[in-house]
């Protein structure tokens, strides 16, 4: 084959340090969209960006040059130090040091990003640890609780 062809699409989960509510509802949008931005500007495109207070839901095209952990790599520290000079009043803020990230096939990309857009509603039934451990739990991922919220 000559060329390589690829749909690789992923959805990336991580929270503030310790679920600390930083990110009011004030400045969420800015927050989205410069992690979008952060997408573009490294080849990939980021298709639905949200969360709530404590946690970011991105869904992610990138290509096979770039690696999972190099799009959570990116989105975290980009946006924390973007964070660190925009908004002077958050100079404790910071990401956890861990994330998820999760493949997503082309047909559930409406379903991803109609998820990620209802992510206030979503959070009125169930918190950001009730909801990581579905995401573990339903893609099979074993993990250990002891270092799951560090």
């Amino acid at each position: 084959m000559a060329n390589t062809y690829s749909s690789l699409h992923y959805h990336v989960i991580f929270s503030t340090k310790n679920r600390e509510p930083w990110i009011a509802q004030d400045i969420e949008d800015r927050i989205w969209r410069f992690i979008g931005g952060i997408a573009r500007n490294h080849k990939m495109i980021a298709l639905q960006v949200g969360g709530i207070e404590d946690h970011v839901h991105a869904l992610v095209t990138a290509p096979p040059t770039i690696a999972p952990a190099q799009i959570a790599q990116l989105q975290k520290g980009v946006s924390s130090k973007w964070i660190h000079e925009e908004f002077p009043s958050l100079k404790n803020f910071g990401w956890q040091d861990g994330y998820g990230a999760f493949t997503v096939s082309k047909s559930n990309i409406p379903e991803v990003i109609k998820y990620i857009q209802n992510q206030r509603e979503h959070h009125r039934k169930k918190t950001f640890q009730e909801e990581y451990l579905e995401f573990l739990k339903a893609n099979g991922i074993d993990y250990d609780e002891r270092y799951l919220w560090g």
